[in-house]
């Protein structure tokens, strides 16, 4: 811990030397490249833009690519299920953010408050003007707690049973919920639209299934998956695995059925159905994944599509406008119709890193095309994992099914991927720029 207190300490103070330096030499803020967002997008993507001028003999300077985020800490958000499920402490996911900038990519610890993309700048909600040669947003997406009437409160109840892993604060009572029900309902929630990592909801659901089996308690639980969705995943191929399965488990399911208010004090949760009707559910414990959407700093902005999503090209992930043609973005707050994920970032970094560098330089985009591909370790249980992947349209595509064959089949060694070498990759490769999704270590060559 006093290591860690240190090296952020050392990092501040080498960057807050470097803005000052950069500042005496410039009546402006201006930087080569302005990333917003220093999440899974936004480190991946700086890092890589650094090395990418640096491998082409045109090496930018110390400071000229700059993350602005206000946060005080990084998180490894895929290791919350990987806690809820009793199997890592939530503090292994937890990184001080100052401490994972190297020192030639500044961090100004500051959130952006408005877009100028007419001239290029942008305002902070301090008040500062900060402008760019080429803009990157990685901001993320907005988690809307509120949406759901009782969700809040219920949260924050130790006894009330409702528990998300969608939420570092929360992800601990995940576990400490499943652990502890021995008899009555489980049920587990997603919304309809967008939410990060799709899969995750039935992620913990069947952590919990496996759990519950193990410990002899599977006859006493009765299970139920609630999803506004109409199917249990988006690409037919694993939707039809899926559903087997649960089938299989004997785990009830209801479909466009969207969770819209808890009242923790009588155990009631209601979702309203695809005619707008209710209908009420006694629950023991209730895992709720809550609805998601655009950021309120991005919707309604001159860079935003009528969503609220910044509105980029889905091959290039460059602006669609023209004058905005040195904005870029990726993630979960683009417009992207991928499933949001950080294996999703791991294909889309060096597509856009390629054709940032390339527009910076030559004023074009390159042949760098992003197919859409994505990824989720869908955890089965304990010791098992059906490792999804697929591509734009909902087709799979899949890394090792020429090795291993089909993919819907679960696989041990899938597991120790999602809960042993992703979270290693993704803290020593990732956001250093060094990992290229399905290519892993190897960046991939565009021609």
């Amino acid at each position: 811990m006093l290591a860690t207190c240190a090296r952020v300490t050392a990092v501040r103070a080498r960057q807050s030397l470097a803005l000052a330096r950069y500042a005496s030499t410039n009546t402006t803020e201006k930087f080569r490249v302005l990333v917003i967002g220093g999440g899974s997008g936004g480190l991946t993507v700086a890092n890589q833009i650094y090395n990418r001028f640096k491998a082409a003999g045109k090496p930018l300077n110390p400071g000229d690519v700059v993350v602005l985020d206000a946060a005080n800490y990084h998180y490894y958000q895929p290791g919350w299920t990987l806690v809820g499920a009793g199997l890592r402490p939530k503090t292994d996911f937890k990184r001080p953010l100052a401490a994972l900038f190297p020192p030639h990519i500044m961090h100004i610890a500051e959130n952006v408050k408005s877009f100028y993309p007419e001239t290029s700048s942008v305002t902070t909600t301090s008040g500062r003007t900060i402008s760019y040669d080429s803009l990157v947003v990685a901001a993320g997406l907005k988690i809307n707690w509120d949406s759901i009437a009782g969700l809040p409160q219920a949260l924050a109840d130790p006894s009330s049973g409702v528990s998300s892993i969608y939420s570092y604060d929360t992800c601990d009572k995940v576990w400490h919920d499943i652990d502890a029900l021995r008899s009555g309902n489980a049920i587990f929630t997603q919304p309809a639209g967008v939410i990060k990592c799709p899969g995750a909801p039935q992620k913990i659901m069947w952590m919990a299934w496996d759990r519950y089996q193990k410990s002899g308690r599977g006859n006493n639980i009765n299970m139920e998956f609630m999803n506004g969705m109409p199917t249990m995943f988006s690409v037919k191929k694993y939707s039809d695995a899926l559903n087997a399965l649960r089938i299989e488990r004997g785990v009830g399911a209801e479909f466009q059925h969207d969770l819209v208010s808890i009242d923790a004090a009588n155990k009631k949760a209601t979702f309203k159905k695809a005619d707008g009707s209710t209908v009420d559910r006694d629950f023991t414990l209730l895992h709720v994944t809550p609805p998601m959407g655009p950021l309120d700093f991005i919707r309604g902005t001159p860079i935003a599509d009528p969503t609220g999503w910044v509105e980029v090209d889905q091959v290039t992930l460059r602006h669609v406008k023209p004058e905005f043609g040195n904005i870029f973005a990726l993630g979960d707050c683009s417009s992207l119709p991928t499933s949001r994920t950080a294996a999703a970032i791991t294909s889309q970094a060096p597509v856009l890193t390629e054709n940032l560098f390339s527009v910076m330089d030559t004023g074009k985009v390159s042949s760098a095309k992003y197919d859409g591909y994505t990824s989720c370790p869908l955890f089965t249980g304990y010791g098992e994992l059906m490792l999804i992947e697929f591509k734009y349209g909902f087709e799979p595509k899949e890394s090792f099914a020429n090795y291993l064959g089909d993919q819907t089949k679960r696989r041990r060694l899938f597991y120790h991927f999602g809960k042993d070498l992703f979270p290693w990759a993704y803290w020593n490769r990732m956001l250093h720029g060094k990992w290229f999704g399905p290519s892993g270590p190897f960046r991939p060559k565009f021609v």
